[in-house]
């Protein structure tokens, strides 16, 4: 992927023993520190891949030599357009 030019990072995370989680449902964000005792699956790293189409992203992840009992899940970087009007409203009155 590097060679091809279409991996743009990869990074690993480190346990969820040493993370946090904030939830936001209310006026105040929720903290709770790790180990989230309750999480079934995490996440152990990230790359980050420049690709025109999902499909395209699909045949790049089917090439990754993981081995094991590993999975790959694709997930697009949100860009602005993604967000509703208000949240991008106020981001830009944040950046200004």
């Amino acid at each position: 992927m590097s060679e091809a030019g279409v991996l743009l990072a990869v990074d690993g995370l480190l346990a969820p023993a040493r993370g946090a989680r904030i939830h936001f449902n209310g006026p105040v964000p929720a903290v709770k520190d790790g180990p989230f005792t309750e999480a079934k699956e995490i996440v152990g790293g990230f790359w980050i891949i420049d690709c025109a189409s999902e499909d395209e992203a699909v045949e790049w992840a089917k090439r990754c030599a993981l081995g094991g009992d590993a999975f790959i899940e694709l997930r697009q970087i949100a860009g602005e357009a993604d967000f509703p009007p208000e949240v991008r409203a106020a981001a830009e009155a944040a950046r200004v």
